[in-house]
């Protein structure tokens, strides 16, 4: 058996190649388009997107909205700075953060951000996060996007001027700590032309966490053990996808988690129901997709889950082949960079 190793979804990527802001307008960024049937490239724009859409495909997008999730703040009677990062909400109070520096949260301190709001350290997890009760007055919600900033991932260095563009257009349910990044390219004009030609746009639901920047590790890519996200997929969404399927329409995932999404929502045989709940679905070659045809990415990290995940819809070489001529036609890099279609 051949073992399939982290290294073997390496590529070489010049620093100034990483997107450090979003293009203006959202749909100007650049959009490489990659035929699996021809191993055809072309050199598009992202408004271009409309030329590859069919009537009756299905354009499925995820409606997750990223919290302004990185706050700042003292402990209590010492005035020693924090930094948290929230993760995953456990219920009305609790959440699981990350935080720096670990030394001075311990069970049981208290940190203050500005007066409205208080958390105290419950517990510490295996892998180093805190379990944190906040205490406030009023509504987390507008708590948080008064004082909190966005959790942009550790390669972006520049400050973002506008929360708005690390969300979509179409972000809805509060809950991730990064962007469903291939969707930021959509405009709500560009999504009127979609939909005016005859697409079906699908909403799902999946909170991407920090795991998703998180390295891979092992050598072994089988060894690696993905992070929990939630999902959800209305039975609305389920019919419209099903439907498609059995009358032979494609259906088009606008990002990865979209993808982990309908892959760990379907049975089997690829069929949909009204479901929610957690996945660590691990997706790399060879894997054998249930539910969908085609993917609009962004170009991802090398070594990544993402990057295995976008092999498995190829191959680990072509996709390699495409990154190659990306870096050599300066495509821009990561969340805030340009788009690929696989058609």
């Amino acid at each position: 058996m051949i073992t399939m190793k982290t290294s073997d979804f390496y590529y070489n990527l010049p620093e100034e190649l990483i997107a450090q802001h979003p293009v203006e307008p959202r749909d100007t960024s650049r959009l490489l388009v990659y035929d699996r049937k021809t191993q055809n490239i072309e050199h598009k724009h992202f408004y271009d997107i409309v030329d590859y859409l069919k009537k009756g495909d299905v354009l499925v997008v995820n409606n997750t909205k990223v919290l302004p999730a990185r706050i700042y703040g003292a402990k209590e009677h010492t005035g020693g700075k924090i930094e948290f990062l929230l993760l995953k909400r456990l219920d009305l109070t609790h959440w699981e953060v990350i935080l720096k520096p670990g030394r001075i949260a311990k069970v049981g301190a208290v940190f203050c951000f500005g007066d409205k709001l208080k958390a105290r350290i419950d517990s510490i997890t295996e892998d180093g996060s805190r379990v944190v009760e906040f205490i406030y007055d009023g509504v987390f919600e507008s708590i948080l996007s008064e004082i909190g900033e966005m959790p942009l991932p550790p390669y972006i260095k520049e400050k973002l001027q506008d929360k708005t563009r690390y969300n979509t257009v179409y972000s809805k349910i509060e809950g991730s700590s990064a962007a469903p990044t291939a969707g930021l390219h959509f405009t709500p004009e560009l999504l009127n032309r979609v939909r005016d030609k005859g697409v079906e746009v699908v909403e799902v639901l999946l909170h991407v966490g920090l795991g998703t920047f998180r390295p891979v590790k092992v050598d072994d890519v089988t060894q690696h053990r993905m992070h929990s996200e939630y999902f959800s997929v209305s039975q609305q969404a389920a019919d419209a996808i099903n439907r498609a399927k059995a009358e032979g329409r494609r259906v088009i995932c606008v990002g990865t988690t979209s993808v982990r999404t309908l892959e760990s929502a379907a049975d089997v045989s690829g069929f949909l129901t009204e479901c929610s709940g957690n996945t660590e679905i691990f997706i790399y070659p060879p894997y054998k997709f249930k539910v969908v045809d085609c993917l609009v990415t962004n170009f991802h990290l090398p070594e990544s889950t993402l990057i295995m995940l976008v092999s498995a819809l190829c191959s680990r070489e072509e996709i390699l082949r495409v990154y190659e001529m990306a870096v050599e036609q300066k495509y821009r890099f990561f969340s805030f960079g340009d788009a690929m279609m696989i058609l």
